[in-house]
């Protein structure tokens, strides 16, 4: 009886080990390793509130770890890349910025679409590490512009929670160990697929108007801030911060040269605008240097003057409609810009 037991426990392991070395991807150059595990072949119905109304939608991330549907890597040629305030997974996709910018593109009958590669917490640390262990990973793979919506992350240098979401690595051993099987098991990726159909997880969210209570609440549109941060000095912890975002950007831009791309950068505001003076500084460093690189730049800072609180519901993550508002500023400027690079390398 034993006997059996051990022959059959043999049996199964051998051919799992076979299945595994030839459908599994642990020998596949392109293999994940243990590079952003939480961010693919991800499925999850959320279900949230926005603005009074209840509704449920699947949040999904690809097998390339991206949000939406799967897609053929060569067909991809524009990138938009952010942290939670692009990803926002809490709302539906076709309403989100790079949902509605999506739209637009459509209705102007551009046959182009922008694929989202945000995830949440990042920086331009992290998007540096997604060209290093992430991009090279995906076959065929050659995007020609790559829109970094930038800012919020970066003004909260550096903390040590960054570290996670930066480099989209679990902290100990073990949990690198668990991740590095999961990307490369082929047993485990249909079991999550199952799993996913059949027992989908939930998420709740409620995407209501902030509510902080604020009687003086302001909206600091760029000229109030430029009046209201000329005579402060930059601190220590101000100058620290600065200096990681010019070497972020600089590694970023060694980046995008390999891919031989252009990028276009778009500074990003919070509840009341141009409220913070971190957010204020690294904006400021960003246009700074997208001109010195002869980048294309959108100053959404200074463009948009129609956002309020009830366009957030929270300090920085925008509702429905604050997201409608802020695709629809982007959209003229970005448009123009699509259409001299990719017209470029036709």
């Amino acid at each position: 009886m034993k006997k059996t037991v051990f022959v059959n426990l043999v049996f199964i392991v051998v051919l799992i080990t076979i299945i595994e070395m030839i459908f599994g991807y642990w020998f596949k150059a392109n293999n994940f390793g243990i590079y952003a595990r939480s961010e693919r072949n991800v499925r999850v119905l959320v279900s949230t509130e926005h603005s009074g109304k209840k509704t449920e939608h699947l949040y999904k991330r690809n097998f390339y770890a991206f949000r939406g549907d799967e897609f053929n890597p060569k067909d991809v040629e524009i990138i938009f890349m952010g942290g939670s305030t692009g990803n926002q997974r809490y709302t539906p996709e076709n309403l989100s910025i790079v949902g509605k910018l999506n739209s637009f593109l459509e209705k102007d009958n551009i046959n182009k679409k922008i694929y989202n590669a945000s995830t949440d917490g990042q920086s331009t640390r992290g998007y540096v590490n997604n060209f290093l262990y992430w991009f090279t990973k995906i076959p065929n793979f050659k995007p020609k512009v790559f829109i970094f919506y930038s800012g919020i992350n970066d003004s909260k240098c550096c903390p040590k929670w960054a570290r996670h979401y930066d480099f989209k690595v679990a902290d100990k051993t073990i949990l690198r160990v668990r991740d590095y099987a999961k990307n490369n098991s082929i047993l485990l990726e249909l079991f999550k697929k199952m799993e996913d159909k059949y027992f989908p997880k939930m998420l709740f969210g409620y995407i209501q108007p902030y509510k902080k209570s604020h009687e003086d609440y302001e909206f600091i549109d760029f000229n109030k801030a430029q009046i209201k941060y000329s005579k402060d000095e930059i601190n220590e912890k101000q100058k620290k911060m600065l200096i990681s975002f010019q070497k972020n950007l600089q590694n970023l831009k060694i980046q995008i040269n390999k891919y031989n791309a252009k990028p276009i950068f778009i500074t990003q505001v919070q509840y009341d605008g141009n409220g913070d003076n971190n957010v204020f500084l690294i904006n400021k460093e960003l246009k700074k240097f997208s001109k010195k690189n002869n980048y294309a730049l959108i100053a959404l800072d200074e463009i948009i003057t129609d956002l309020n609180k009830a366009d957030f519901y929270d300090w920085v993550h925008t509702t429905v409609d604050g997201s409608n508002k802020i695709a629809k500023a982007i959209y003229p400027q970005l448009l123009s810009n699509l259409k001299i690079i990719l017209m470029e390398g036709n």
